[in-house]
């Protein structure tokens, strides 16, 4: 369906592909992944508009008719006072309309070949779309996604994650053949992003979707493109599976990087040897054969075997605090209530210690970023935040904290952080580097934005973070390097997040969103929770076993104990086994 050859493409100031070449089959499944900033939204640009580009390469795509596409933003459609069904049903009426016209013209047409032809050809259309059958589709598919009971409701009254899934089922159904989707699961609460996995798993046409969802990524595909340094590494399975490729290949080279070392460390002792003893005694001949030995350890170096293709350098995520907060509790809400045209919270109290981690969790548009952003501002009597407090905060909107319109540098150097240099060294830990510090934060991809928003948050050495859906536009490799700055972090963290590995892996205990108020639950009780309603318990097992393998093999590399590390890849490959027969 997709063929790309030798694709290279390049903005002013930036390289993004070189020579990448792969190709996506019918009815396949495909997770587009790869750090931030990587040229993924980009690439999937490219494939809908390439007229639109100057790039170098071909891009090849079977007549598919109409590709459809679900935007990583969602916005209400302009047409926001329709109900859900006519939303997604509106371009089939159009189908019909037409067909209908077709019918009235042939009736007193005297010349009818040309008009067949375009009947002939609308007909094609409404067929490959399931035309007939549309009206029991939108209800599957909402049935499907569990929205069944939002038919006849307003767009408008649709929360954030609710209109995501009616966007996708539109488009679903609209593009049988070719749909393309950048990161549609961004936000989405657990239960939203349960009947994602659903719509994407009963789909039968073909996919490429943009992901950094753990949980989409473990349950839902069967190809993989990676991105990562201009190349592109195509597999064909699953996550899971490539995970484990990856792994092996990474063994493989690391013990052949360790043996080629090895070599080239032993020419070199020959070599100074030689040296000492040619500067010794003046010796041509001697000489001569130094120079021919240097010139086999520089062709050992050059034929060196390269660090592997997943050696991908994680950002180096760390929060600091300038002082502890002595106040038993950081901080009370007391009666708290948040109302706009219904009520969303009344009766919140909680307190918090100030070391403590604490996740809010709960459906899409419950209130709770409001309650976050009303506890930054403190402005309200039912709010008690300590004095003590240097309160940080993380915020969906990168705009709503500093001028986004500024570049990476300018933002730092009003911030007063050292020297030129320290700036420099400073931001590379988080993946900037080269031109992109004289980028403006606006000209970032959505997961860049929010590395470089964790970078100046960092930098404040608060004792209190306030985290909006910290993960939410992150890569896999940040999202693991933001889990542990947490883990490590001495001070108190509330955070709102959908993440259901972020929640479980590094919260101490959550508050739980329903009925217009918040309860407390231990993270033991919330995984038993989303256990009985999304997930087998024997995955769930075999998961941490999987990860506790892997951790293992991890460190044996580190320690160059190659054969042992290819033992335990036996075990691990024996756990993905049964995962699958579990997905």
């Amino acid at each position: 369906m997709i063929k790309v050859q030798n694709l290279s493409y390049s903005y002013p100031q930036k390289d993004l592909y070189k020579n990448i070449s792969f190709t996506i089959e019918d009815n396949v499944h495909c997770a587009l992944i790869g750090t931030n900033g990587t040229g993924k939204s980009t690439l999937l640009d490219l494939l809908m508009h390439s007229e639109e580009y100057l790039y170098d390469g071909k891009i090849v795509i079977d007549n598919t008719g109409r590709i459809g596409y679900v935007s990583q933003f969602s916005q209400l459609d302009p047409k926001e006072e329709m109900t859900v069904f006519q939303y997604i049903s509106d371009e089939f009426v159009k189908h019909e309309q037409k067909i209908s016209n077709f019918y009235k013209e042939m009736e007193t047409a005297v010349d009818l070949e040309n008009i067949f032809g375009e009947y002939q050809k609308e007909l094609d259309e409404w067929n490959a779309i399931d035309g007939q059958s549309y009206g029991i589709n939108i209800k599957k598919q909402l049935k499907l996604a569990n929205l069944q009971k939002l038919e006849e409701q307003k767009i408008s009254s649709l929360s954030g994650g609710e209109f995501k899934l009616v966007q996708v089922i539109r488009e679903m159904m609209l593009s049988p053949r070719f749909l393309i989707m950048d990161e549609p699961d961004v936000f989405l609460d657990f239960e939203h992003l349960n009947a994602l996995r659903n719509l994407i798993n009963a789909h039968k046409g073909t996919l490429l979707i943009i992901t950094h969802n753990r949980y989409l990524l473990n349950h839902c595909f069967n190809k993989i493109l990676h991105m990562e340094n201009m190349e592109v590494q195509e597999f064909n399975g699953t996550y899971t599976e490539y995970n484990y490729e990856l792994l092996a290949t990474k063994i493989d080279l690391e013990e052949a990087a360790a043996i080629d070392q090895a070599e080239i460390d032993r020419q070199n002792k020959i070599l100074a040897k030689s040296r000492a003893k040619a500067s010794a005694m003046d010796n041509a001949s001697l000489g001569r054969a130094v120079h021919a030995r240097q010139s086999l350890v520089d062709r050992l170096k050059a034929g060196k075997t390269k660090a592997p293709f997943v050696d991908i350098k994680q950002p180096e995520i760390y929060f600091e605090l300038e002082s502890p907060v002595e106040d038993e509790n950081i901080l009370e809400l007391t009666d708290y209530s948040v109302a706009f045209d219904e009520q969303l919270l009344e009766h919140v109290n909680f307190e918090m210690k100030p070391t403590e981690h604490v996740a809010i969790v709960g459906s899409n548009g419950t209130g709770k970023t409001t309650m976050l952003r009303e506890i930054f501002e403190n402005k309200k009597d039912t709010i008690r935040v300590s004095e003590d407090a240097k309160v940080g905060m993380f915020s969906q909107i990168t705009g709503s904290l500093y001028d986004d319109a500024k570049t990476l540098f300018e933002i730092f150097e009003e911030k007063r952080f050292g020297t030129k240099n320290d700036i420099e060294d400073y931001l590379k830990k988080y993946g900037f580097e080269g031109d992109t510090l004289g980028q403006k934060v606006s000209e970032l991809s959505g997961g860049e934005k929010d590395l470089f928003q964790l970078a100046v948050l960092s930098l404040e050495k608060a004792n209190f973070l306030l985290m909006d859906e910290p993960t939410g536009h992150l890569d896999v490799y940040a999202q693991i390097a933001l889990e542990q700055a947490v883990l490590e972090y001495k001070g108190a963290i509330l955070m709102v997040s959908h993440d259901y590995y972020a929640v479980a892996n590094c919260m101490d205990y959550i508050l739980l969103v329903e009925n217009n108020t918040v309860r407390k639950m231990s993270i033991r009780k919330f995984r038993q929770m989303l256990y009985a309603n999304y997930f087998d318990k024997d995955y769930l097992l075999l998961e941490q076993g999987k990860k506790e393998i892997e951790t293992k093999i991890q460190q044996l590399l580190r320690t160059n104990e190659y054969e042992k590390a290819k033992v335990l890849m036996g075990t691990l490959e024996e756990s993905i086994k049964k995962m699958e027969l579990l997905r």
